[in-house]
C-alpha cells in the first residue's frame, strides 16, 4: 500500500511530529501521540505503541473485537454485530487505501481500528450479511471502524490515540470526509467520536439496536 501524494516520505515523521488530542484525553499533560515512522507508520503514546497490523495479529485482534461487543450486549445475530471483514483484511484494509492498527502496550496489544473505504463493505442492515466488493477509482469518503481498547487498558487515552492515528492517515491518502457508526449501547466509542468533533447525522433501529451514524470532513 502506497501513501497517496502529499504523505509524509518514510522517515520524515521520524523523531518529531506530535499531535495533541483532546483535552482531558492521552493521559493529561503526561503523554503526546508521536510520529516515529511514516510507511509503515509508527506512532507512540508514552508506553503504548501504534503500528500497523500484521497477519500473525489475526487471532488477537479477532479475540478482542469479540470481547469488546460482548461487553456491551452485542452478539451474532442481532443485526449489528459482524466480523467477516477480520477474514479479509488485506482486500478490505491494507491494499484498498486504508489502514489497520494495533497498539502494543509491552508486547501485548491492547488497542487496534481501522480505516476503510467507505464503499467497500455495505452499510445498515445489510452489513451483518457479509460480503465486500471492489472501490472504484476516486477516492472521497472512509469509514472508522473496529475501535477496540481491552478493559485493562481503558482510560489511559489509548483510544483517542487510535483515533487521532487514523485521522492522520485518512488526511494522507486525500479523503474528503470520515464516517463511522457506532450503537447507543458503546457509549464510550459515542462520547470519544464527539470529542473529536464528529457530528452525528442520522440513527438507525436495527434488530431493536440503535445504530447511530456520525461523520467528520477533513477538508
Amino acid at each position: 500500500m502506497a501513501a497517496r501524494e502529499g504523505a509524509p516520505r518514510p522517515g520524515e515523521a521520524a523523531g518529531g511530529a506530535e499531535r495533541p488530542l483532546p483535552r482531558g484525553m492521552a493521559g493529561g499533560a503526561r503523554h503526546r501521540l508521536v510520529r516515529l515512522h511514516a510507511e509503515p507508520p509508527v506512532w507512540s503514546l508514552g508506553p503504548l505503541r501504534l503500528r500497523r497490523y500484521r497477519a500473525a495479529d489475526h487471532a488477537t485482534v479477532l479475540d478482542l473485537h469479540r470481547e469488546g461487543l460482548a461487553q456491551v450486549g452485542l452478539r451474532p445475530g442481532d443485526g449489528v454485530y459482524y466480523d467477516h471483514d477480520f477474514f479479509r483484511m488485506e482486500d478490505i484494509y491494507l491494499r484498498n487505501d486504508g489502514e489497520f492498527i494495533v497498539g502494543e502496550l509491552d508486547g501485548r496489544i491492547v488497542a487496534m481500528g481501522g480505516l476503510r473505504r467507505a464503499d467497500l463493505v455495505p452499510a445498515g442492515r445489510s452489513r451483518a450479511l457479509g460480503g465486500h466488493v471492489l472501490g472504484g477509482p476516486a477516492l472521497d469518503s472512509a469509514e472508522m471502524v473496529r475501535l477496540r481498547v481491552h478493559p485493562d487498558a481503558q482510560r489511559r487515552g489509548y483510544g483517542a490515540a487510535v483515533v487521532a492515528a487514523l485521522e492522520q492517515r485518512a488526511a494522507e491518502y486525500g479523503y474528503r470526509v470520515l464516517r463511522a457508526d457506532t450503537t447507543e449501547l458503546q457509549a464510550p466509542a459515542l462520547r470519544l467520536y464527539r470529542r473529536f468533533g464528529w457530528t452525528e447525522t442520522r440513527r438507525e433501529m436495527i434488530g431493536g439496536i440503535v445504530n447511530i451514524y456520525l461523520e467528520k470532513p477533513l477538508r
